[in-house]
């Protein structure tokens, strides 16, 4: 073969294929603006008339959204310190003949929602402290020192969670009714409150949840300190699980401060019974501007408590206590 031949074959010879990790470094090509696919392109996004389009759509719905959630309980505490006609005739205008400010005072007062509001603080509390207890000390033991009987236990508190909890209401009344081993009843005490609303499965299994994200590795140099069980629940697990425990917190006051119908079975001395059984009784025993009242101060420490304990587990600054300490 000539000289001339060859150089021809050279030529036509395909270049080499790049190597599979430089191919691999190579960006790939967008499908639209942000990289995602969507409704609109990236093209129409960047749209002057698109974009303001976009953005009306979603003030008009934070607008809605806003309306709907604040909107009954902004009527409700206009409506807290008007007077009965008003509310009746212009239900939407704001205080046509002034603001009666005697309304929330009469209602303290006089038809004695300062006894049952502190009932009801008293319920709250209470099942507060015995939900966060087994919450957090079961979480403990089935996340963190993890038993052979822990899948066990973990499968039986899981299968309760199918359990309507109408189903359980005649057994557990029969409970407290006669308690076991003690033969004691605990109708008309608020232990019978208090004990039940410890069984939540739920609670368990999200502070489980949590502490089995937590790093094992701080547990291992507790132990290797000479750290026990309970000091390292007390001094370890407990900083880091703060977050969780402000969820639990509010899902366990204010569920204890909204609960009627339990209340309602094991309390029927009227001087123990909390708001949530005693507003609809005495509805019918005054003004409709008290009442209005009534249901302002019996619905305000829980949105208080709401936005204490959202921040506490919002901010997620929980996972630094342990580890620096």
């Amino acid at each position: 073969m000539s000289d001339t031949v060859k150089d021809d074959v050279r030529v036509a010879a395909p270049a080499p294929a790049a190597p599979a990790a430089e191919t691999a470094r190579r960006p790939r090509r967008r499908l639209d603006g942000d990289g995602e696919r969507g409704l609109l392109s990236g093209y129409d996004r960047g749209r002057t008339g698109t974009r303001w389009g976009l953005r009306a759509a979603q003030g008009l719905v934070l607008v809605l959204l806003v309306v709907a959630s604040l909107g009954p309980i902004l009527w409700l505490a206009r409506a807290s310190v008007s007077t009965t006609q008003d509310t009746l005739r212009t239900p939407m205008a704001f205080w046509p003949s002034g603001i009666d400010w005697a309304n929330l005072s009469t209602a303290w007062n006089e038809a004695q929602i300062s006894h049952y509001f502190a009932n009801t603080m008293w319920v709250a509390l209470g099942s507060w402290f015995v939900q966060l207890l087994v919450a957090t000390t079961g979480g403990y033991v089935l996340a963190v020192l993890r038993p052979r009987y822990a899948p066990v236990v973990t499968a039986a508190v899981l299968a309760t969670l199918f359990i309507p909890g109408v189903v359980v209401l005649v057994p557990l009344f029969l409970t407290v009714l006669d308690l076991p081993v003690v033969n004691a009843s605990l109708l008309n005490t608020y232990w019978a409150v208090w004990l039940p609303a410890g069984a939540n499965a739920f609670n368990v299994l999200l502070v489980k949840r949590f502490m089995d994200g937590l790093p094992r590795d701080v547990y291992e140099a507790a132990r290797m300190d000479g750290a026990g069980p309970l000091r390292m629940l007390w001094s370890v697990v407990l900083p880091m699980s703060r977050p969780i425990l402000g969820v639990v917190s509010i899902f366990a006051f204010l569920n204890a401060w909204k609960d009627f119908l339990w209340p309602q079975i094991v309390l029927p001395e009227p001087t123990l019974q909390p708001l949530s059984v005693r507003l609809p009784l005495i509805r019918d025993t005054v003004e409709l501007d008290v009442f209005l009242a009534a249901l302002l101060i019996s619905m305000a420490l829980p949105i208080v408590i709401f936005l204490v304990f959202q921040r506490l587990f919002l901010r997620g600054a929980g996972l630094g206590g342990a580890v620096k300490g």
